[in-house]
Order: structure tokens, then sequence, then C-alpha cells
């Protein structure tokens, strides 16, 4: 994090404010386009416009970013509903993060999607990219509340975790879409994984310490910490003060000083 503090102190001031509610923007003016054309004309520049690695490669860069451009749906409730989703997550991600810290984690997801598709030449998706912005969301704000269908309310961890399944589904029904998906989620990996392996390793910890605390309880001999450098415990000193290191060691105050 220090780095990105780093960085953002530098290139800051070129964040763009609002990046993904522009883009929302623009994609829901490419669908207005696909629907003032007749459907042949549709399909070749829906084709102009999609993410191919092997058009790329002889020129066609303007695919690494049009691709995201491209409606999921042709249905205008839902074109009009997903674009308005849509800004109210880059909205919430915007006041969390910040305008920088968003464009990042944007940017990085569209050249992680292209790097994919450069390599294994699959067709990217700007749906995999919004679905990037729905999951951090979920991260951060998981008991935020949507009206599903405008009726029915749904806390967006749920939704999160639907997500999470189908993926999980795809991915079991053809192994193959482990590739792009990991491609596509590569932004979402690299933010928030560390910190869930670290809470799980702090859990196991915790669980750790609460069963040994029980088991000397049972012996009548009861401690709750204990030292990993000296391997003294509160019971051998109660003026010992006992914290947990960023590595999840606990160290009592003795050794903490002599490090």
């Amino acid at each position: 994090m220090r780095f990105i503090d780093k960085l953002e102190s530098h290139l800051g001031r070129f964040a763009i404010p609002g990046l993904v509610q522009f883009v929302a923007g623009l994609q829901l003016l490419t669908f207005v386009i696909f629907m003032l054309q007749p459907e042949e004309a549709r399909g070749q520049y829906q084709d102009f416009l999609r993410l191919d690695g092997a058009r790329i490669l002889h020129g066609e860069v303007w695919r690494l970013l049009t691709y995201i451009f491209i409606p999921g749906t042709m249905n205008v409730i839902f074109a009009l509903f997903g674009a308005m989703f849509l800004m109210w997550l880059g909205r919430g991600l915007e006041q969390a993060w910040g305008a920088f810290r968003l464009n990042l984690y944007f940017i990085g997801g569209m050249l992680s999607i292209a790097i994919g598709s450069l390599v294994f030449g699959f067709d990217g998706s700007g749906m995999w990219l919004f679905q990037t912005l729905l999951l951090a969301f979920a991260v951060i704000y998981p008991n935020e509340e949507i009206l599903l269908f405008m009726i029915i309310p749904v806390k967006i961890k749920w939704i999160a975790w639907l997500d999470v399944a189908l993926m999980t589904l795809s991915v079991l029904s053809a192994p193959v879409t482990i590739i792009p998906i990991l491609f596509a989620h590569f932004n979402f990996l690299i933010v928030f994984a560390p910190g869930f392996v670290r809470e799980r390793l702090r859990f196991a910890k915790v669980a750790e310490r609460r069963t040994r605390f029980q088991e000397m309880t049972s012996t009548g001999a009861a401690f709750f910490h204990q030292c990993t450098v000296c391997q003294k415990t509160e019971v051998d000193d109660p003026t010992l003060d006992f914290r947990v290191s960023d590595d999840g060691e606990e160290v009592c105050s003795v050794c903490r000083k002599s490090r």
C-alpha cells in the first residue's frame, strides 16, 4: 500500500473522477447506436468493437478499449438499469478509494483481460470487468441493500455470492473457462486476496489459542497468552504484556524490547 500511496502522490492529478460513470454512459450510448442500426449492421459494429487478440496484434489497437462499451443486453429496460447500477457501483467505490485508486483498479482489470486475450486468444468481455467492480463493492459495503426487481431488498453480498457461485458452476462445467475468469478477476485478487489470507491466518491463530486455553483450563494450568520467543505465559509472569505481531506470532513485552 505504501507503493500505491507514493504512486498516487506523483500521478494522482491525472486520475479521472467519475471514470466508471463515464464508461457506463458510453455503454448506454453504444446501446442506442446498436438499436438504431439494422441487425446485420449491428453485428458488424459489435465485431468492430470487440476484444480480439489476433486482430490487436495486426494493428487494431482500439479494441483494447472499445470492448468495454459493448452492452451486455439488447433489452432497453435491462440496459438502462444496468448502466444505472454500474454508475452506483462506481460512485460507491470512488467514495471508498478515491478517483486514483479506482482508476488503477479499473484500468488494471482492462489490461489483465487484454493480456489474457493476447496470450490465450479468448474474446474478452466488459461484463467481466464490471463483475470485479461488483465484487469489490460487496467486500467494502457487504450489507448495502438494493431493490431486486424494484421490490425485493437484497444485500449486495448475496448478489456477489450468487455471482461467485455462477462462476464456479461455469468452471466446473467447462474447466477451460478458468483461464479467462482468472485474467478477468486478476485486479480483484491482487487487491483483496492478501487481506483474505491474513484474516484466515488470524482466525486460525485465535482458534489455536482458544483451544490451548481450554485444554490448559481442564488440566488446571490455564494460560491464554504465550510468547513464541521465550515461551513464557501470563501465569509465569503476570506483569508481561502480550501483543500479536504482523506475522501472527504472539510476543511478550520483554522480548519485543530486545528485538
